[in-house]
């Protein structure tokens, strides 16, 4: 499942996304309430972690936007502040849960599974993406390429995934190897080259292209 999470607090944002990604979630990171709110909007998410006090745009708006644009993805707020008043409007504007600062990781995490849970394999956006001739289904991890099964390994299927997510938009080999691996990889970054060139014996070579010196874009055809 893919979580994002929107936090100004960097090493707050960074310790929380390690633990998460060591839970088995595929985590996004941003800083500011409207690139939050964008890619809250862009991205197929299970989960919004969203602190209150941002620049930009601060968490209630961009939970009012997502919610006004009829985005129903579960959002769990987080806030330094404490107080009914708070509490009442960060679920006004329709947030799910709620969070005060301090608050033990242990708990986050149990109500990160809990919302996931509640929201049920129905919800929210679909886990299988259709990108032209190509059909990635996350739930099974299974890839069909002209409804042709293609066998990938974990983390082939895991870097087709990042692009997928953001078909059509330049995906940098840092995002890849921040999401695909983790963040405390220090081994050659050339390695997602590797595994884009396996992806493109496997799927079609035309299927991923690259753009020099910004990443990698995937440009399925019908």
């Amino acid at each position: 499942m893919r979580l994002l999470i929107v936090e100004d607090e960097k090493r707050l944002a960074v310790s929380l996304a390690k633990g998460l990604t060591a839970e088995g979630y595929a985590v996004d990171v941003v800083h500011d309430g409207l690139e939050g709110l964008h890619r809250a909007r862009e991205g197929s998410y299970d989960l919004v972690i969203l602190d209150i006090m941002l620049p930009g745009m601060n968490g209630y708006r961009v939970c009012a936007a997502l919610r006004a644009a009829g985005h129903d993805v579960p959002i769990l707020m987080l806030t330094a502040k404490d107080g009914e008043y708070d509490e009442a409007e960060g679920l006004d504007t329709g947030a799910d849960d709620y969070l005060t600062k301090p608050f033990s990781y242990v708990v986050l995490v149990a109500r990160v599974k809990a919302l996931l849970r509640r929201r049920g394999p129905a919800g929210g956006a679909s886990p299988v993406h259709v990108v032209g001739d190509l059909k990635l289904d996350t739930a099974a991890r299974r890839v069909f390429r002209s409804e042709a099964e293609v066998s990938l390994t974990a983390k082939e299927f895991s870097v087709l995934e990042q692009l997928v997510a953001r078909a059509g938009e330049v995906v940098s080999k840092a995002d890849i190897l921040e999401h695909v691996w983790d963040f405390a990889y220090d081994g050659d970054p050339n390695i997602v080259e590797v595994y884009i060139s396996a992806l493109r014996r496997k799927l079609g070579a035309e299927l991923i292209r690259t753009v020099r010196g910004a990443g990698y874009r995937l440009e399925a055809r019908p």
